[in-house]
């Protein structure tokens, strides 16, 4: 298995400097809000051009009847609003470097029957851009070429995305800023069926739906430069960052600040979020009332890098969500969040701590080991009942857990942490707005997540379970552990 994962780290890593030495060729846009340029002249409006402007941009139009879409009066906008967006669409094949900022616009790359055509990969390039988008999301791949399948029968938590028509190469020693909206489902017209008395739509296909700031239809690869020191930030309305089937995340630093789920990736039993290297940080600031970190509706596969996920503080999610499996091969974690989605496997240790009561976020918390010697740290952002970490100081020993200056115990452990192969997937069912200090006493929602039932293949934790008189010694084997009832410890 770590074989497999070198190959597809290193087709990763060679597809990222292929891309970078194309970087000479690239197309310049500069953004401005006084001027857009390609290649130093005055931005088309014309669509015969690959790079054109145009105020056009596709959004959730308030005011409309329940034939529309599935939007709130929260999710329209008027057009005045979206009239004031510049949409900077690129349309054919190529690289194209982004620098300067956009108060109020949109990157749209859209390549035409592009889905199944091998040559239709566009990468930008970020060198220093600024987007702002208040009605949509600040930069969507609509169609590019679709390296990977949708098909359930073909999927599998091991993808090769090298061949991916969405790419970003976030540029060395930039920092990159994008700020964008979503847009609620819109259906087709053409194929809305109204109830028998005409009062609520009961089919309809999708026209548009958008829930990230920085979005793609097809499948995406995130790298960076030489020194993969460049930075992407990205603030959300909704969602941070989304694939509607595979995204990769190779290096570079990468921040997002969320309504929703941080990183999203949404065909159902299909998608994987892979990360191979970089630094992946986020905050779900519960916005919408809830989210995930990371969401995967198939796989979550970590071989790599630094991962810091803090799902929302006040609703029923988690730092790491999987409907299929997270996998652990590899790099350092930190996920706090009210639910767990067990781990399913991989190639590296880690650790759960299940909580007897919601923490306040901001608190430190450190892993010691029996020379007092302090291995791990951390201080998750917001309020949370599980904690979720992994690092190659994940060794086998035994430790002792700290909040400040307070000691921590606990009162059950499952003594193996990688789950079984076998059992329906378990599911991420229940509600999604419950408080953790209201759970009864010795109940551990890294355990519970619901009844969803569905496609086997996950399990839970292998081994046994025990709960008993509190400890203080948190004894991790080769797989690390996981403990439940941690709460302020108090000696006999």
């Amino acid at each position: 298995m770590k074989r497999l994962f070198a190959v597809l780290l290193a087709i990763s890593m060679v597809l990222g400097m292929v891309m970078i030495s194309h970087a000479e060729d690239a197309v310049r846009i500069v953004l401005s809000d006084e001027g857009i340029t390609v290649d130093g002249q005055p931005i088309s409006e014309s669509k015969k051009e690959a790079v054109y402007a145009a105020n056009d941009i596709v959004f959730y139009l308030a005011g409309q009847d329940f034939t529309y879409g599935e939007g709130t009066e929260a999710d329209g906008h008027t057009q005045e609003e979206a009239d004031a967006h510049t949409v900077v669409h690129i349309s054919e094949p190529g690289v194209y470097e982004l620098s300067g900022k956009l108060s109020a616009g949109q990157i749209a790359v859209d390549i035409d029957d592009a889905k199944k055509d091998e040559d239709a990969v566009v990468t930008l390039i970020l060198n220093g851009v600024d987007i702002t988008c208040t009605v949509a999301p600040a930069v969507i791949f609509y169609n590019v070429y679709e390296c990977s399948s949708d098909d359930e029968d073909d999927a599998a938590k091991d993808v090769d995305t090298s061949a991916a028509g969405a790419n970003v190469i976030i540029a060395d020693g930039t920092v990159n800023n994008v700020t964008g909206s979503y847009v609620a489902r819109i259906y087709d017209p053409e194929t809305v069926k109204l109830s028998e008395d005409g009062t609520e739509v009961e089919d309809a296909d999708k026209l548009h739906k958008y829930d990230a700031a920085f979005y793609s239809k097809r499948t995406m690869n995130i790298s960076g430069g030489e020194k993969g020191d460049g930075v992407l930030n990205i603030n959300a309305a909704n969602e941070g960052l989304d694939s509607e089937l595979h995204l990769t995340i190779n290096c570079g630093s990468i921040n997002i600040t969320s309504g929703n789920d941080g990183i999203n990736t949404n065909e159902d039993n299909v998608s994987v979020t892979t990360i191979n290297g970089g630094s992946v940080n986020i905050v779900v600031n519960g916005a919408t009332g809830e989210g995930d970190g990371i969401d995967s509706n198939g796989w979550l596969v970590i071989n790599g890098g630094s991962v810091t996920a803090a799902g929302c503080g006040f609703s029923g999610d988690a730092g790491m969500d999987s409907e299929l499996g997270i996998y652990v091969n590899g790099g350092t974690i930190c996920a706090s969040g009210n639910m767990f989605d067990h781990i399913a496997g991989g190639d590296a240790p880690y650790a759960v701590f299940s909580f007897a009561d919601r923490q306040k976020g901001g608190s430190a918390y450190a892993l010691k080991n029996e020379a007092g010697e302090t291995v791990a740290e951390w201080s998750p952002v917001n309020d949370f009942s599980i904690l979720a970490v992994s690092g190659d100081w994940l060794a086998p020993g035994t430790y002792t857990l700290w909040q400040g200056e307070t000691q921590l115990g606990y009162t059950g452990t499952s003594v193996m942490a990688f789950g079984g192969k076998g059992g329906g997937m378990g599911g991420r069912g229940g509600r999604r707005d419950f408080d953790p200090a209201d759970l009864p006493e010795g109940f551990d929602p890294g355990q519970h997540r619901g009844d969803k039932g569905g496609r086997g293949g996950r399990g839970g934790f292998g081994g046994s379970s025990a709960a008993g008189e509190a400890s203080a010694q948190f004894v991790l084997d080769e797989n690390g552990g996981s403990f439940s009832g941690v709460s302020a410890y108090t000696a006999e």
